[in-house]
């Protein structure tokens, strides 16, 4: 839950769908976890002390990278995975990639998530990579905690010699067959998540994952920029190169920030988002907790949303749904959908699952709400002007455990914007 209002359900001027009746227990998009940042920092300190005992670097080559390498995998292996090291040459020494499966899924469709693990020979690289390494890491132990029975094949992979050139991600995409390529339905990257001056900056190259990333930064409030500093230059170039849907995160290197990103975003304007890049200094101590944090919670939600997919909820949740269209005036007074929930005991829940499917040209115009029995209104999403992405497809998660799970519940979405339209499509709540 981001936001708690106190707000009248059907206000007026606000158009309103009928109630739907309850439906049966059926599948749902299930809920990402919370990824915890201190396991991830614990992830990270183990890469520092590899380094430090290593001549100070995990660089392609040297020693370092290869016990951080044999530190994850040791990590999958224990948790279920099925890993593969894979080698290749470059620059006359021999590199490896970490590849780790997930059981089951579609083999057809496979959402690999990676990151390159190597750092350069100035320094230990903790935030250049082993800040996406690490939160790579932890999402996938997340996903075996979780025992998930994803919907796709859920592939993870940290690469090597990213820093010469992307040799490992390269070597990677090169030995896969145009059969094999085919199966990929999208490769998230992410390459520095904890700079000490973050920006919040979403990978642009694919709109349906574009949109994933943006829909969790929203839920949380939090502005994002499209990311122009490394387009191309890490290891999701050579799978967009191959026609693979991408996507990924990023919270900056050696560009300034603005006095208007500081505005938004904290931290220091004049300076760089990440003053150690490419240097010794990028130790363990050169990274924002909260970016590392927000950034592992946003890769589950791209996970949980693009591999995990349809799963029943625990217990067998019940569904309360509407499926009528409602339309949604541009620049215009709210509409509601409303769904009568009933034949529950109690209090809702405090994870109150929240389906929303809001076809829209611009969806930074829209800020949605849920409205309880009681008239309370949960913020769902803000409204942002640096949102051009299309749609909200999304399920959120709520406290809404101080309402009455019986009575009326109602979706409340207003455009608060000029030129684009849209409608409310369906909406759920699973108990």
């Amino acid at each position: 839950m981001v936001g708690l209002i106190v707000a009248i359900p059907g206000a007026a001027g606000a158009a309103t769908a009928a109630p739907a009746a309850p439906r049966s227990t059926a599948p749902t998009t299930a809920a990402a976890p919370d990824i915890p940042v201190a396991n991830v920092k614990a992830h990270l300190g183990q890469l520092q002390s590899i380094a430090t005992a290593n001549g100070g670097n995990r660089a392609h080559g040297r020693p370092g990278y290869r016990a951080s390498l044999d530190y994850i995998k040791g990590k999958l292996d224990a948790a279920g995975f099925t890993t593969t090291v894979q080698q290749f040459t470059t620059s006359g020494t021999t590199g490896y990639n970490l590849i780790a499966d997930w059981p089951g899924g579609d083999p057809n469709q496979i959402l690999m998530t990676g990151a390159h693990l190597d750092s350069v020979s100035a320094g230990p690289g903790v935030n250049d990579n082993g800040s996406g390494s690490a939160a790579v890491l932890e999402n996938a132990l997340a996903v075996a905690r979780a025992a998930a029975k994803p919907a796709k094949h859920l592939r993870f992979g940290w690469w090597g010699a990213e820093e010469l050139g992307m040799r490992g991600s390269q070597y990677y995409v090169s030995k896969l067959t145009a059969t094999e390529r085919a199966k990929f339905s999208g490769y998230l990257n992410f390459d520095m998540v904890g700079s000490p001056n973050p920006g919040y900056f979403v990978y642009d190259d694919d709109r349906t994952i574009e949109g994933v990333f943006k829909d969790y930064y929203a839920s949380v409030n939090i502005p994002t920029e499209i990311e122009t500093e490394g387009d191309g230059r890490s290891d999701h170039a050579p799978f967009k190169n191959a026609g693979i849907a991408v996507g990924g995160l990023f919270s900056g290197a050696d560009y300034t920030k603005t006095a208007a990103q500081a505005q938004k975003w904290g931290g220091t304007a004049g300076q760089p988002f990440d003053r150690c890049y490419h240097r010794s200094c990028d130790t363990s101590s050169n990274i924002n907790d909260t970016a590392l944090d927000r950034n592992s919670d946003a890769i589950a939600h791209a996970v949980w949303t693009l591999g995990v997919g349809s799963t029943t909820p625990p217990g067998g949740g019940t569904v309360f749904e509407n499926t009528d269209d409602v339309q949604i005036p541009d620049a215009g007074a709210a509409v509601t959908s409303s769904v009568t929930v009933s034949g529950r005991t109690g209090n809702a829940p405090p994870a109150l699952q929240v389906g929303v499917d809001i076809k829209h040209t611009y969806r930074g115009d829209l800020a949605i709400d849920l409205v309880g029995p009681s008239g309370r209104a949960y913020r769902l999403k803000n409204s942002s002007g640096s949102d051009s992405a299309a749609n909200v497809i999304t399920t959120y998660t709520v406290d809404a455990s101080a309402e009455t799970a019986n009575g009326t519940w109602q979706l409340r979405v207003q455009d608060l914007g000029p030129q684009d339209t849209g409608y409310i499509d369906s909406w759920k709540l699973t108990f």
